[in-house]
Formats: structure tokens, sequence, C-alpha cells
């Protein structure tokens, strides 16, 4: 009788071990699914090009808080901070079209290539401006000045040869100059993330100053119209 007892005990032991791990395994398939059920929703969160959660869809809120809370301790925002988030603003309204244009009327391809970056890095400046400017609640335009306007007017009543030069001739000196003011921009800006856009958009004018200056195209006239424009 007592080897029964035992037998009995461990039997019931053993049972009990088992609905614990039943129930430890069922709490990990639920909680699978719940996370497979979020992923389906949609709740991912997008990225952009510089690593930062994108504002423009896909941000949680406590993304949109965590960004919010970024941008309140990123530093002071001076004029020239946000005059420059105008003008890189406005640079892409314009330029992103001059790109397409080069792919259809250039009659070199070496413009068409410089057209191709124009489209490539600023879609991706631009996108990063926006979400700058949300951030920093820093208005921005949706469209281009009226001279940049104009410009883009006369490119699309150009074709071929002439096109390629008119093209070189607008994109070269906007470039040059917009690299001044990114320059006093850096050197002495307080807030981080305008520090940021400024090395970003560095970078971008002088990949599309030196496929601009590869298509052999660039003039004195318009080095010295953007030399002109350099403070004294």
């Amino acid at each position: 009788m007592t080897t029964h007892g035992r037998s009995s005990h461990g039997a019931a032991s053993n049972r009990s071990r088992m609905i614990a791990v039943g129930a430890a395994l069922a709490a990990v398939v639920a909680g699978a699914g719940i996370w497979v059920s979020q992923a389906d929703d949609g709740g991912s969160q997008s990225v952009t090009d510089s690593g930062m959660p994108s504002a423009h869809g896909g941000m949680g809120a406590g993304a949109a808080a965590a960004s919010g809370a970024d941008a309140a301790n990123s530093g002071p925002l001076s004029e020239l901070d946000k005059t420059f988030l105008v003008k890189v603003r406005q640079a892409g309204l314009w330029e992103i079209p001059a790109g397409r244009m080069a792919q259809t009327q250039a009659s070199s391809e070496a413009i068409k290539r410089a057209g191709t970056h124009l489209l490539d890095g600023h879609s991706k400046l631009d996108q990063l401006v926006r979400e700058d400017a949300k951030a920093l609640s820093s208005p921005i335009p949706d469209e281009a000045s009226a001279e940049q306007q104009e410009w883009v007017k006369q490119l699309k009543a150009a074709d071929g040869e002439k096109f390629d030069q008119l093209f070189v001739d607008l994109l070269r000196a906007s470039h040059g100059k917009i690299f001044i003011t990114i320059g006093e921009v850096r050197a002495a800006t307080k807030n981080h993330m305008i520090r940021r856009l400024a090395q970003v958009t560095n970078d971008t004018v002088m990949d599309h100053m030196t496929v601009l200056e590869d298509t052999g195209l660039v003039t004195d006239a318009v080095l010295d119209d953007v030399g002109a424009s350099v403070p004294k």
C-alpha cells in the first residue's frame, strides 16, 4: 500500500508539471500572436536615410513625443536658421523638376547624369528638411520663389544643347550661392538639428556642383557671378 501511495503522488506531480509547461507554452503562443497582429496592423516605424524616425507616416505616439522632446532640447533657433530651412525647402521645389526635365530635354549624357543626382539628392534632402521644420515648428513654403519658378519656365522652353547650357548656368550658380549660406549656418548655429541639416545639405551641394562641373559647361561668367555674392 505504501508503494502504491508513492506511485500516485509521483503521477500527480508529473501531471502538475505538464499543466505548468502547457500554460507557459500557451502564453508564448499568445504573445507571438499579439506581435504578429501588431506587425500586420502597420506597427513598424518608418526610418529616414539619416536614421531618424520619419515624421511623415509610420511614427507612433511615443516616437512623435520623443521627436518633440529632441526638438525642444536641440538649442535655440536663430533667424538665419529659419531662413536656411526655407532655402533648403525651396531648392528642392525647383531643382527636382529641373532634374526630371534633364532626362528628356538634355542632349548630353553628362547633363542627364547631373539631373539624376539632383533628383536623388534633393528628394532625400527635402524629406529631411520637412521633418526638421515640423519638429522645430518653423514654417516652410510649399512653392519655389518667384525667381526659381521663372528658371523652371526657362528650362521648360529649352531643349538640346540650349537646355544643357542653361541647365548648368542656372544650377551651378544657385548651388554656389547656397554653398556660401551653408558655411555661415554650419559655423554659427546653436541648434544641433540645424547643424545636422547643414552637414547633409553641404554634402549634397558638393556632389551636385561636382557633377555639374563634370559636364564641362561651367563658364567663368557663372563663377564670377557666384564670387560676387561672397560677403566681403
